[in-house]
């Protein structure tokens, strides 16, 4: 049973943090109140007056709890995009690719998940990206979903090699940047939103394109 410091004791009599579904839902409705109230302020205010305070005022917390849950602007703003990019479409898309062991019907879904999480995340991105600028928050956020998106895919390069699939002459490695590059966002942006390709077009695209570049041919 827990005491008054909300701690319990493991089976060695150490005394371990105990965390109580109440307060964890309460954390919960406190970071989403936060980011609802820092979408807001970026709509009306734009990105300069997204500030931390602001932030804090308008979610009607303390400043401190503001850095406690996010670390920082940067934070807030992983937040944002995370919301835009990994709703219910996008874990239905996930749920999906799981029961795939088929390499090459796995392969057909990076371009799904490239094309959803690039059109879902447009509108908090040109928030961001205001007059021209690029974010410095944004562009760090950026970096750290490339390596997490290069990290993600060697699923697919793996079951590629495991059968015997992948191009003559191409190793693991280079299969790996291909995947990579090719499902980049730099690619989505200059191809959709610079040069008016629909969504349709660039997944249809993209998913030819690594066929032609990783698999080997008949």
């Amino acid at each position: 049973m827990a005491d008054k410091n909300n701690q319990t004791k493991s089976a060695t009599g150490q005394k371990r943090a105990y965390a109580s579904p109440a307060r964890q839902r309460q954390a919960g409705d406190t970071r989403k109140r936060i980011a609802t109230a820092a979408r807001r302020l970026l709509e009306e205010t734009g990105y300069a007056g997204m500030t931390i305070p602001a932030v804090a005022r308008a979610a009607g917390v303390a400043v401190p709890t503001v850095y406690a849950i996010f670390g920082s602007k940067k934070g807030i703003v992983s937040e944002l995009l995370d919301e835009a990019r990994f709703g219910d479409g996008f874990q239905s898309l996930l749920a999906e690719a799981r029961k795939v062991t088929d390499p090459m019907e796995l392969l057909a879904f990076p371009p799904r998940f490239a094309r959803r999480i690039y059109e879902a995340e447009i509108p908090v991105e040109n928030l961001l990206r205001g007059a021209g600028m690029v974010a410095p928050e944004f562009a760090a956020v950026e970096d750290e979903r490339n390596c997490q998106r290069y990290d993600s895919q060697v699923m697919v390069i793996d079951a590629l090699e495991r059968a015997n699939l992948l191009r003559e002459g191409l190793g693991h490695d280079d299969a790996r940047a291909i995947l990579w590059a090719m499902t980049s966002r730099e690619v989505f942006r200059m191809l959709v939103r610079e040069r008016g390709w629909t969504g349709d077009a660039y997944e249809a695209w993209l998913a030819a394109g690594l066929r032609r570049e990783l698999v080997r041919a008949e």
